[in-house]
């Protein structure tokens, strides 16, 4: 049986899913030297001292900030453009093995964003590392309240006016202490986020 957080972020993704995108002959976002900001919530849901991915749920959601670095390069599919980005994660919210809060923070995101694109929808990769800070150790047991926190992944612009969009992403998230506790268990998982874009 799915948890109330998992449904409730399953929820949000099928609303935002099936709201209407009225953009016109928009161009993907964000265009170099645009500033890139949003408001995100993210679900997921991994395994952290057993093999099943029902074993534990996250809740975050956060502020990320961004900026295109560079113009499109490359040829056919593989055109795009850089962007580098930032985030804070003030909400961290556990829920399987203990029930655990905390703060977060990504100091480096890397995303793609390509130049295939129509005028409603336009995809990127990212890459993504931070920390995290926690009131108790996570996973459970001797291991740290402080860990590492590499994800990557991709996802779509769904363009909703000139220079706002949605985001709708899917991410493999990763969170160890690289041997700062005593054991270093880990948790691997699945991330499903939206987010609501505003480029400046």
């Amino acid at each position: 049986m799915q948890s109330l957080p998992v449904r409730r972020m399953l929820g949000l993704v099928l609303l935002f899913a099936a709201c209407s995108v009225y953009a016109q002959n928009y161009p993907p976002a964000p265009q170099k030297g645009n500033w890139d900001l949003s408001v995100w919530v993210a679900g997921e849901t991994g395994e952290e001292l057993t093999n099943s991915f029902a074993e534990s749920q996250i809740l975050t959601a956060g502020v990320f900030f961004g900026r295109a670095i560079t113009g499109e390069h490359g040829r056919g599919w593989r055109r795009g453009s850089f962007e580098y980005a930032f985030d804070v994660v003030p909400v961290f919210e556990t829920y399987g093995n203990q029930h655990v809060h905390g703060f977060g923070f990504d100091p480096v995101i890397l995303r793609w964003n390509s130049a295939l694109h129509t005028a409603h929808v336009s995809p990127y990769i990212e890459l993504a590392g931070g920390g995290l800070i926690t009131n108790l150790n996570l996973p459970p047991e001797n291991t740290s309240s402080f860990n590492f926190t590499p994800k990557g992944g991709g996802g779509i612009y769904l363009r909703t006016r000139q220079r706002q969009a949605f985001d709708i992403g899917v991410r493999w998230s990763h969170i160890s202490n690289a041997n700062l506790g005593v054991q270093n268990p880990e948790f691997d998982g699945v991330q499903v986020s939206i987010a609501y874009h505003w480029f400046k």
